[in-house]
């Protein structure tokens, strides 16, 4: 039976459950009508990938307090993530970001995530139009944004958990595109298994490896 073959995962989830859903439902609420808002999320899951969440947030919120995510320049920015991996390069992504949302899209970013189109194929056009972003990122962003629940944040974390629970036979050392959307339709069908959603067990995995249930 799935309750005792899972006992311990879903032990987990009922201890953590009100947290995570708190937590999912903040990430609806998201005001998607702030380009600054959206922005800033989209930076702090460009400096995500081999850092620290928490570090990334940081950095974020000290570019956020001194005015430079919106109008820094490479340089300054850079400077401000202590901590982050490849700083000079997440710097450069941040404003190359900044300057594709502000000219070609008229700060239209809201407009883009709005525009009914669903989360698979919004993420192929971020992943295709926003350097510095894989299918990783780009789930991370769109679910931090309320509209991506249903797909997979395949970072260490939770390809650990999948590998433990026996969904994948191996973690993968890199993920092209078709990998990466075999090893997340694994996890779909897992979470249907668990009669988790995909959202919370994201968060369910990452919390049992951090402590903490963040973003």
């Amino acid at each position: 039976m799935v309750e005792e073959k899972y006992r311990d995962l879903l032990d987990a989830y009922e201890e953590r459950k009100t947290e995570i859903e708190s937590r999912l439902e903040e990430f609806e609420r998201v005001d998607r009508r702030s380009f600054k808002i959206l922005f800033s999320e989209l930076c702090f899951c460009l400096l995500t990938p081999q850092s620290k969440a928490r570090v990334c947030d940081a950095a974020i919120k000290e570019l956020q307090k001194r005015g430079m995510l919106y109008k820094g320049n490479q340089d300054e920015i850079g400077a401000r993530l202590s901590g982050v991996r490849f700083h000079e390069n997440k710097a450069r992504y941040i404003v190359e970001a900044r300057n594709t949302f502000t000219s070609e899209w008229g700060f239209d970013l809201e407009g883009i995530i709005q525009q009914g189109t669903k989360a698979k194929t919004l993420r192929e056009w971020f992943v295709k139009n926003v350097k510095g972003l894989g299918y990783k990122e780009a789930s991370h962003f769109l679910r931090n944004v309320g509209v991506g629940f249903d797909l997979a944040i395949l970072d260490r974390h939770i390809l650990g958990n999948l590998y433990r629970y026996r969904v994948i036979k191996e973690v993968p050392k890199s993920m092209p595109r078709k990998q990466y959307l075999d090893i997340e339709k694994k996890m779909r069908k897992f979470s249907k298994e668990l009669g988790i959603e995909m959202g919370a067990l994201d968060l369910l995995f990452w919390s049992k490896e951090t402590g903490e249930v963040f973003k």
